[in-house]
């Protein structure tokens, strides 16, 4: 059972533009791989208290870390759109969240996933046009 605080049913996606109180990231049917292997094909990602944890389907977890020791990034071989690497605890995983996992609003996950990042640390949100310049 997972030592983070919350279980796999408040984990789960509510569809209709929102999660479970207290969570603020919450996507189902994640494939979670750590470098070659596939963990899982069906795994959940959940920002919640400021910890990011993943977990397999059935809400055994994978790996969970605070929010500001996790770092994000493309930087994988083979990587496509709807993929992003993470490195929780010092281990690279590829979080690759589909169409599936689409909000109403027209947010995919990952982009979503990003946002509650930044927010979950204390970050501003980015602007759709793009990081800001100072002059």
């Amino acid at each position: 059972m997972s030592d983070v605080g919350f279980s796999a049913r408040e984990a789960e996606y509510e569809g209709v533009g929102g999660v479970a109180p207290g969570v603020e990231f919450s996507a189902r049917g994640v494939r979670i791989e750590r470098w070659a292997r596939s963990l899982t094909r069906a795994g959940q990602v959940v920002v919640k208290d400021g910890r990011l944890a993943l977990l397999t389907s059935n809400g055994r977890e994978i790996d969970s870390a605070p929010v500001h020791t996790v770092s994000t990034g493309r930087r994988w071989f083979f990587s496509t759109a709807d993929s992003i690497v993470a490195r929780v605890n010092g281990v690279r995983y590829r979080l690759t969240m589909g169409q599936r996992g689409r909000r109403r609003d027209g947010v995919a996950p990952l982009r979503h996933f990003l946002e509650a990042l930044r927010s979950a640390r204390g970050l501003p949100e980015r602007s759709a046009a793009g990081p800001e310049t100072a002059r």
